[in-house]
């Protein structure tokens, strides 16, 4: 059984327009899979979807083999957490420095503050924003920024992490440097959906590739 499976997953926002139709799909644990499509495919509703920030029109979705789609409102954090998203807007907190940025999902996990400032320090240098963990975000660079933000969706180490269009405003060596960062991740047996309509970047790579088009999901390369 897969980590996360859809079936016949549907999702209108009005009457009558479905964005999402029929998808279906599994994915395993510790797999590895591109998301594409053109923009307005689809890709960010079906990842909010899997987040578990919004619920389908119709059809079933599983995780951590809990069928989620009609789950009380109050049984979703503890599946949540589970959970690590990364967008293209950051959310970073502007009152806040990086190490703070990084360390609320421990916070909000009531972790230790011995094991908060290990884990800081240890995805801090995995980043390499060891010497910028006092700086506040608007003192960074739009891929500074991005690096907190990966670093704040897998300090509490989920085991599904979803990135909606990750790369979507760097140049390509900026996104293969994240697309690295996502493999490690991947390597230490985290399921990686990464949401892209940049046809290049996923050429670099030989992970399976599941493409929406007319609201369905197709899997190839």
């Amino acid at each position: 059984m897969g980590v996360i499976s859809c079936d016949n997953v549907g999702m209108e926002y009005l009457p009558g327009r479905e964005i999402l139709r029929d998808v279906s799909f599994v994915l395993e644990p510790g797999s590895f899979y591109f998301l594409s499509g053109a923009s307005g495919a689809g890709k960010t509703t079906l990842l909010g979807l899997l987040a578990l920030t919004q619920r389908p029109t119709h059809g079933a979705i599983r995780m951590f083999g809990e069928e989620v789609t009609r789950l009380p409102r109050e049984a979703l954090p503890s599946l949540r957490r589970r959970i690590g998203t990364v967008s293209q807007d950051y959310r970073l907190l502007s009152h806040l420095t990086v190490e703070e940025n990084i360390a609320l999902p421990l916070k909000v996990a009531c972790e230790p503050e011995s094991v908060i400032h290990s884990r800081v320090d240890e995805i801090l240098d995995w980043v390499g924003l060891a010497d910028h963990r006092n700086a506040r975000p608007e003192e960074l660079s739009g891929g500074q920024k991005q690096r907190v933000c990966i670093a704040r969706s897998v300090i509490h180490r989920p085991e599904v992490l979803l990135c909606d269009e990750p790369s979507g405003n760097l140049d390509l060596q900026l996104s293969l440097r994240f697309m690295y960062l996502f493999e490690a991740l991947h390597k230490m047996g985290t399921t990686v959906m990464l949401a892209t309509h940049d046809d290049y970047l996923i050429s670099q790579f030989t992970y399976p590739v599941l493409r929406l088009k007319d609201g369905m999901v197709e899997e190839g390369r």
